[in-house]
C-alpha cells in the first residue's frame, strides 16, 4: 500500500500540456536523473562563470506555438539575455521563458515518436540547440536543427556551439569508462 501511494505521488507532477490536455509522463529512470543532474551542474557552472546563464532540471516551459504546448525537458539552459540574472522564477507550473538549449535524457519508457515531436516543437518555438542523451549507450545526439544532427561518443568533446560559446565537455569525463552499455568498438 505504501509503495502504491509513493508511486502515485511520484507521478503527480510528471505531466506536460499538449493541445490543452494534461498528458501524464512516466518518471525518469534513476540513471537518466543522474545524467540530467550532472549535465545541469556542468552547464550551470559554465554559464555562471561565463556570465551567460543557468541550467535547470525538469522545469516545465511554455512553448510559443500555435497549439498549446507546455513541455518538460530534462535539462534547459536559460541565457541571461532571456531571463535577467538573479530575477525571481515565477511560482507557476510552467515557466514562460525560451531556453537556448533543451536536453532530453532517454529513459527506458521514452517513445521515439514522442521524442521527435518534442525536438520539432523546441525548434519551432525558437530553441537554438537540442541534445538527446542515451546514457546506456554513452551517446549524445546534437541537433542544430530538426534535420542537422550528429552523434558523439565518450571519445568526443561536447561543444556548446553558437548557443553556448566556449562550452566544452569531454565525454570521457562525463561517461566514466566501464559505465553504460557503450556501442562503440
Amino acid at each position: 500500500m505504501a509503495r502504491l501511494l509513493a508511486e502515485e505521488l511520484e507521478n503527480q507532477d510528471h505531466y506536460e500540456i499538449v493541445d490543452g490536455s494534461r498528458v501524464e509522463m512516466p518518471p525518469m529512470s534513476a540513471e537518466a536523473q543522474f545524467v540530467a543532474s550532472r549535465l545541469a551542474y556542468h552547464l550551470s557552472r559554465f554559464g555562471i562563470e561565463s556570465n551567460l546563464g543557468e541550467a535547470c532540471v525538469e522545469v516545465m516551459i511554455e512553448l510559443s506555438l500555435p497549439a498549446e504546448r507546455n513541455r518538460r525537458p530534462d535539462v534547459i539552459f536559460i541565457p541571461y539575455s532571456r531571463w535577467k540574472k538573479n530575477s525571481p522564477v515565477p511560482a507557476t507550473n510552467a515557466w514562460d521563458v525560451l531556453p537556448d538549449l533543451c536536453v532530453e535524457v532517454v529513459s527506458p519508457h521514452d517513445l521515439c515518436d514522442d521524442l521527435m515531436d518534442k525536438i520539432g516543437e523546441y525548434f519551432r518555438a525558437g530553441v537554438r540547440l537540442v541534445w538527446v542523451v542515451y546514457p546506456r549507450h554513452q551517446l549524445f545526439y546534437v541537433y542544430e536543427s530538426p534535420t542537422k544532427v550528429y552523434g558523439l561518443t565518450r571519445t568526443d568533446i561536447l561543444d556548446g556551439g553558437a548557443a553556448l560559446p566556449g562550452f566544452k565537455l569531454p565525454l570521457a569525463d562525463f561517461f566514466p569508462e566501464g559505465t553504460g552499455n557503450s556501442t562503440q568498438s
